[in-house]
């Protein structure tokens, strides 16, 4: 079963991944970039999977870039407590 067919899954696979980032010191800024790279070839390249992700696949495409960062940084606060070693 992929990441990407449960929600919950994805959202403690993006807290591993976020929480090995903040550990190699990788900076605020350079995680709330990336969030917004993941978001954008998300919405382009990957069909959603649940209900969830296609609420947040609409969104994304009816922001424009500045909104677009908002929901990417929002995703980033969801998930900060999230995680399988949490």
């Amino acid at each position: 079963m992929s990441v990407l067919d449960n929600f919950e899954s994805w959202k403690d696979f993006l807290g591993d991944r976020l929480h090995q980032a903040e550990g190699q010191g990788i900076s605020q800024n350079a995680i709330s970039d990336l969030a917004y790279d993941i978001g954008d070839y998300l919405t382009n390249h990957v069909e959603p999977k649940n209900d969830q992700e296609a609420i947040i696949k609409e969104l994304w495409n009816a922001a424009d870039q500045k909104e677009q960062h908002a929901i990417a940084n929002t995703m980033v606060k969801l998930v900060q407590s999230e995680g399988t070693d949490r």
